[in-house]
């Protein structure tokens, strides 16, 4: 890559949790001498979506098979626990259970049966008795069996990507204001007054994509509508061996209250996903009204809580009611009390709504002059990491082509 005098960087990429680092990395690798810049708002990286997750390495099984999510999480799960390995990130491929407690619940798990196979994702059909062989204390008619899904520490993965990327990454810098001129290529301006100039942007801004899309001129077309998923921890660990699933409604991108142990032995049971007060609202103590504004003034908000306020209405219920959130784990483990789940640090997740209220369930990546913005990355994306920073990558080397610079 030759120097352009004037410029911090030949891309300058804004966010540094998975998906950016890992575009970052993808740029480095795959036109060495290019010149990164990574800004990110917080003092280090994977500090919201990234590092507030529970750490699953997803299968694929539950993705439509051809979308994005399907061919990057499946591809995406191999390349992850190969990339750990590889640099002594601690991870584990564990195997996990969906489990049908009630019939309803039967035909959608053969579906996810046809479904994962369809993907290439190997799955085992389990009878009631064959539960127990892997896990003893959970109960359900009928589960599947998922033999390559794991854990890992996607923090570490992040912080990994940094480093390997020879990226500059500049912590603190939140960005406030974007000048995108065709013949000038693109400044970035930070709250604390550093200008940034780069040929090529990338937006990789999680929560806050959207703003930053507006920022740089363009309408996204989508809102972001933050969704808070709240944890508890298991003081019973034991109980559970690996992970274990309910059958997902397909109406929803949520997968249902589950229990994961995690790599480092604890189980963590949730999430429950209840509307967020703020886009970092980890909390209903936490309020932003501008935030909280912006998601009311979205006319897809409205059509979202209209179509599907009885499902809300649930989630609302075991975020308020700790009986009603053990009720819902009781039934895939019958042996939890109210006494053996403690609180434990939740996430907020980045869910793109359209104005007519549909919840965008597929990775939206989308360009415009001298600019690629990453819209909506939802799980897997941690999982999907590595391929889905290649994508964005080829995006960002082919912008640079296209305005006269070699990759």
């Amino acid at each position: 890559m030759r120097r352009v005098p004037g410029y911090d960087g030949d891309v300058a990429v804004i966010g540094g949790g998975i998906v950016g680092l890992s575009t970052a990395y993808a740029i480095t690798r795959s036109a060495p001498g290019t010149r990164v810049v990574v800004l990110e708002k917080e003092p280090g990286p994977a500090r919201h979506q990234t590092g507030r997750n529970s750490g699953v390495v997803h299968s694929g099984i539950y993705y439509r098979p051809g979308s994005l999510k399907a061919r990057y999480a499946v591809r995406g799960a191999a390349e992850m626990i190969k990339f750990c390995a590889e640099y002594g990130i601690a991870h584990a491929v564990t195997g996990k259970l969906i489990v049908a407690t009630e019939r309803a619940e039967l035909p959608r798990l053969h579906a996810l049966a046809v479904r994962g196979r369809e993907n290439g994702i190997p799955v085992r059909e389990l009878g009631a008795p064959q539960i127990a062989e892997f896990e003893p204390e959970v109960r359900g008619l009928a589960a599947l069996h998922v033999a390559t899904t794991g854990v890992c520490d996607f923090t570490a993965v992040a912080r990994q990507l940094a480093e390997a990327s020879g990226a500059e990454i500049r912590y603190g810098a939140q960005v406030v204001g974007i000048d995108r001129r065709p013949e000038r290529g693109v400044a970035v301006r930070t709250a604390a007054g550093d200008v940034v100039r780069a040929r090529v942007l990338v937006n990789c801004a999680g929560l806050h994509c959207d703003e930053v899309a507006r920022l740089a001129g363009d309408e996204p077309g989508v809102r972001i509508v933050p969704f808070r998923g709240e944890y508890y921890a298991l003081t019973r660990p034991q109980l559970v061996r690996g992970l274990v699933y309910p059958v997902p409604d397909p109406a929803f991108p949520f997968l249902g209250v589950h229990l994961t142990r995690g790599i480092d032995g604890g189980v963590h049971v949730g999430p429950n996903a209840v509307p967020a007060l703020a886009r970092e609202g980890y909390g209903w103590g936490v309020l932003r009204p501008r935030d909280l504004a912006g998601t009311l003034a979205w006319p897809g908000s409205w059509a979202l809580a209209r179509r599907h306020w009885r499902y809300g209405a649930g989630e609302l219920r075991r975020s308020l009611s700790k009986p009603a959130f053990t009720a819902a784990v009781r039934r895939l483990l019958p042996a939890v009390t109210e006494a053996d789940l403690v609180r434990a640090p939740s996430g907020v997740r980045a869910q793109a709504v359209a104005r007519d209220g549909t919840l965008v369930d597929d990775f939206l990546i989308r360009e415009a002059p001298r600019t690629v913005h990453v819209l909506n990355a939802p799980s897997p994306a941690a999982t999907a990491s590595l391929p889905i920073g290649r994508e964005v990558a080829r995006r960002a080397l082919d912008a640079l082509r296209g305005v006269g610079v070699a990759a």
